[in-house]
């Protein structure tokens, strides 16, 4: 059973992994095939959808998420926290087990990695040492994908193209926006919920099949998540498509959220948008208030996983929830649905 987020987090020193559960608050193969790159802005209407879907995420490199406080050829080399490593000795680095055993070929000598560092390439000359176990190491944690449950807030019938979450998948010990390679979606039930509290985020529980994939994610981004539905399996496929609602009629005042809070059900609850904030740039756009008696009873509110639910309004498609205040679970945070279209793009 899986919470919104497992992420492998592993140690290159002695070649130990470590698998580190990572909650986000929801306030985030094969080749990757996109809707056409004008087609989101022009698309007027789409399916909302706020189905739960289960998530994988590999990443461009290896994400630098801590470095061991001793003095280590991590730290002498001029490493740190946040960087993505690209290539090891001119090879690209795919994953955290391929670094490691790139590593282990190059031994105690001298080789170089390829570093991206706030959008910038580098190259640091590491040497390697041995440790106690014999294996080759730097003294730095590295991650590589991430797995969880999110909700898809949107599918576009006539191209197959889907958005999802409205914010992006993080890394938790560095904040930082995951560095995309490849990903894609699964079908997900819900089976249990834990309740937001005051200072605590609930979160959506759920079964997933990591070997059963829907379609390919394209991009992971501020916004959102994206990609291209692979199959005619999804129940989500057969909504009703709304028109798309411009940033100019969004009004505070009732408005309603579609949510997968149970099972593989999908229901329409209550809230009330309280204010809007347009341009904000951080998926809070829309101040958010659940008001369905039924979905405070079930969840307390707005938990982990409803991250992506679509905001509908006077028949119009507004937007998705993002994000939920810890210190009152019956208020969040939303997106337009128009600012995740321009990312989408």
């Amino acid at each position: 059973m899986y919470g919104p987020w497992q992420t492998a987090k592993r140690a290159l020193r002695g070649g130990a992994a470590l698998l580190l559960a990572v909650q986000l608050l929801m306030a985030p193969t094969a080749a990757v095939r996109a809707a056409e790159p004008d087609a989101a802005p022009s698309v007027r209407e789409l399916v909302p959808v706020g189905h739960t879907v289960g998530i994988k995420l590999f990443s461009r490199g290896v994400l630098v998420v801590k470095l061991a406080e001793e003095s280590t050829p991590a730290k002498a080399c001029g490493l740190r926290t946040g960087d993505v490593i690209v290539s090891c000795g001119g090879t690209t680095v795919r994953s955290s087990e391929q670094f490691q055993s790139l590593l282990q070929k190059t031994g105690q000598q001298a080789t170089d990695l390829q570093v991206q560092r706030n959008g910038q390439s580098m190259t640091l000359s590491v040497c390697p040492a041995q440790n106690e176990q014999g294996t080759y190491s730097i003294g730095a944690w590295i991650r590589d994908s991430m797995a969880g449950i999110g909700t898809v807030t949107y599918y576009d019938p006539s191209t197959g193209a889907f958005g999802a979450l409205g914010h992006g998948i993080t890394d938790m010990d560095t904040a930082l926006l995951m560095p995309f390679s490849s990903g894609s979606v699964l079908a997900s039930t819900v089976k249990a919920v834990k309740r937001g509290e005051v200072g605590s985020a609930g979160e959506l529980r759920g079964d997933f099949d990591l070997q059963s994939d829907l379609g390919d994610l394209c991009a992971n981004t501020d916004c959102g998540i994206f990609g291209h539905l692979e199959t005619d399996g999804a129940s989500w496929q057969q909504g009703d498509a709304l028109q798309v609602a411009s940033p100019s009629e969004v009004e505070a005042g009732p408005a309603t959220i579609l949510a997968n809070v149970q099972g593989d059900e999908v229901r329409s609850y209550d809230v009330e948008i309280l204010k809007i904030i347009p341009n904000s740039g951080d998926g809070r756009e829309l101040v958010l208030s659940v008001t369905d008696p039924d979905l405070i009873a079930a969840t307390g509110g707005i938990v982990q996983g409803m991250s992506g639910s679509p905001i509908l309004q006077n028949g119009k498609f507004v937007g998705a929830v993002t994000h939920v205040l810890l210190n009152d679970p019956t208020k969040g945070y939303g997106i337009f649905l128009e600012t995740m279209l321009k990312a989408a793009n």
